[in-house]
């Protein structure tokens, strides 16, 4: 159903269309995607923008409320969007008569983004990377990594510490590719590893695998130093190092290789990966891998008609797949739980909206009614409506209280670094998703009658709304944040319990 749009044209405010700047196209070609910013009285009104199913939110829309001028009175919603020229000129002339006005301010372009690294600083596996919590202040890395670098970074943390462990994954990507993951901290025995972290599972997120890569280095480095960390105005004792790297970590640092290698020639804002089976060419090319986990996947029957948490199209940026973990990506990931069967904390790490998102994604929590449940057919077709009475995702109370103060002490750690605005939010936000790698995680408990670990999920979504393509200050910005993120992340999980 769609829902009116009541608001004057004074309160509604404006569409502000700013470029990145980036490759893959001028601002003349309607192909290119343009990061806009809606605004709106009430969350409620992106609504029926956000059920287009063509429309790219980046990872999960997400409405923020915004004070105008300091006054609660004038308070109004943004909501971020990556889109076509033809679409902005669509949404104009749809909303034309309507009581939304569309305004593009003059294009302005961004600063340089981060370039991507040439050649191998890590010499072939033989260099290990440099944090930068371990290094003086002010310190900067000069590019991000590019892909066959990564692979060469956490083979130099393996040939320099000699404690970290990689392993090889059990499925080839489309291309080809082999893929890998690694641990480190609790020694030889995958029974006592309990924190998993991923990143690029979506292509264009620049920088995700190089905050996990460095904060790996960093926590090797004050191991072997005795030292403690710094990010920013954030520190940490070797004390707390010590404690993070004893509950076990393992990380898959390149979820999406094909995708981040596309991504990184073509300068595209390349969001899935490249599987060509469901589309040869242009937009019908790739699945997302975020929602082709085996969480509500066939979404068209669990959740409410008019609710999108994925796509059937081909051509759209959250295009489901054939099959739940139809992907070999995704297949790889869940591997990693069958390997190290007491994971029980989980973030993925993507970009860009300035917050931490916590279970559930596909409806508002609720702790009364056990019967209300993702595996509950009762409820099919009445899935995903925020703010309705017909479904609410069942969450046990304790698991709501350890989910949340976790991702608060996630938030407040990244915002102490260096003063940037995070937030902590369920993860269903302004619209539903399914299929995706949290919600996957925190599931398998329920959905394998207890004969797993309940393992608690996160997605970490570091820097500014459809910031995509980070400048180099930024990316720098970022490793700070998102590492002092990780430690508290680490540290919280640790506070409410490993086991």
């Amino acid at each position: 159903m769609r829902l009116p749009f009541t608001a004057s044209l004074a309160a509604l405010q404006s569409l502000v269309v700013v470029a990145h700047g980036h490759a893959g196209g001028s601002d003349s070609d309607h192909h290119v995607l343009l990061p806009v910013q809606l605004r709106a009285p009430t969350a409620e009104h992106f609504l029926p923008i956000v059920s287009n199913d063509t429309y790219d939110f980046g990872c999960r829309p997400i409405a923020r409320p915004v004070t105008a001028d300091g006054s609660s009175s004038r308070q109004y919603f943004e909501l971020h969007a990556l889109l076509t020229r033809d679409q902005i000129a669509h949404l104009s002339h749809e909303y034309r008569s309507t009581d939304v006005s569309l305004h593009e301010q003059t294009l302005t372009k961004r600063a340089a983004t981060a370039p991507i690294g040439t050649g191998d600083r890590f010499q072939s596996g033989t260099v290990a990377p440099k944090g930068l919590g371990t290094q003086a202040s002010g310190t900067t890395i000069a590019s991000i990594m590019n892909l066959n670098e990564i692979s060469s970074a956490v083979n130099g943390l393996v040939s320099v510490y000699k404690t970290v462990t990689t392993f090889t994954l059990p499925y080839k990507t489309f291309e080809g590719r082999t893929q890998f993951a690694a641990y480190v901290g609790a020694g030889t025995d995958t029974s006592k590893y309990h924190l998993y972290l991923s990143a690029a599972v979506h292509a264009r997120e620049r920088g995700g695998p190089d905050n996990l890569i460095y904060w790996i280095s960093d926590l090797l480095s004050a191991n072997k130093t005795g030292s403690g960390l710094t990010y920013g105005k954030k520190t940490y004792t070797n004390a707390q190092v010590k404690s993070v790297l004893a509950a076990g970590i393992v990380f898959f640092p390149v979820v999406n290789p094909d995708g981040v290698a596309y991504d990184q020639s073509s300068g595209s804002l390349w969001r899935k990966n490249r599987n060509t089976k469901s589309g040869s060419s242009g937009a019908s090319v790739g699945v997302d891998i975020n929602r082709n986990f085996d969480f509500l996947w066939n979404f068209p029957k669990y959740f409410a008609s008019s609710a999108s948490p994925a796509s059937t199209s081909p051509s759209s940026q959250t295009f489901y797949g054939t099959a739940a973990q139809s992907e070999p990506e995704t297949k790889n990931h869940v591997s990693v739980y069958d390997k190290f069967p007491k994971i029980r904390w989980f973030m993925d790490v993507h970009s860009a909206a300035g917050d931490i998102l916590y279970s559930w994604g596909d409806d508002e929590n609720q702790s009364t009614n056990t019967a209300m449940n993702f595996l509950s057919s009762t409820y099919d077709g009445k899935r995903g409506i925020v703010g309705d009475t017909a479904y609410k995702e069942y969450i046990p109370s304790a698991d709501a209280t350890n989910v949340k103060k976790v991702a608060d002490a996630t938030v407040a750690a990244m915002k102490a670094v260096g003063g940037r605005s995070y937030i902590t939010q369920q993860a269903v936000g302004l619209y539903a998703t399914s299929g995706a790698t949290d919600d996957y995680a925190f599931s398998r408990y329920w959905s394998k009658s207890g004969q797993v670990n309940k393992v608690y999920g996160y997605t970490m979504e570091f820097g500014y709304s459809t910031n995509f393509y980070p400048t180099l200050t930024e990316f720098n910005q970022n490793i700070l944040d998102t590492n002092a993120g990780f430690m508290d992340w680490a540290l919280a999980a640790i506070s409410v319990g490993l086991e």
